[in-house]
């Protein structure tokens, strides 16, 4: 990608950002479906769990290599036990939700759908900070 003119590589990391935001806009709408459509709010009690997930990374993950072979501090298992804990959290929520009763199963799949577009828009996001591209020096 280096061959190619500075407006064309300008033009596919706008079109790398774009479709980042079309996945997160498109989890927060099936979030927000999940809700509305069989009228009941509790699917949005996973949100919760959404806002929490990177907290662990924010606060112990300063360091580059967190998920590093080497890396071996009880801050970072700290880190990798919570971040764990609250991706299964985004998945358990709404199973026990629907366990309980209190949500169908449109209102299960269309949540677990939401979570399945931010894991795939975060995956994207790493992705493409791994191209290195973005780093001007």
């Amino acid at each position: 990608m280096a061959d190619l003119p500075g407006y064309v590589r300008s033009c596919l990391h706008t079109g790398k950002l774009a479709f980042l935001a079309i996945l997160v806009s498109g989890g927060i709408v099936l979030q927000i479906l999940a809700c509305a459509l069989y009228n009941n709010w509790w699917p949005m009690l996973s949100t919760i769990m959404y806002v929490l997930l990177p907290m662990p990374l924010l606060f112990f993950g300063s360091d580059g290599g967190l998920f590093s072979e080497s890396s071996s501090s009880s801050w970072v298992n700290a880190t990798k036990f919570l971040t764990g804990a609250s991706a299964v959290g985004s998945i358990a929520i709404p199973a026990i939700l629907k366990h309980a009763g209190v949500i169908g199963w449109g209102a299960l799949a269309m949540d677990l759908s939401s979570f399945v577009v931010f894991v795939l828009a975060i995956m994207c996001f790493i992705q493409m900070n791994d191209d290195d591209d973005y780093t001007v020096l």
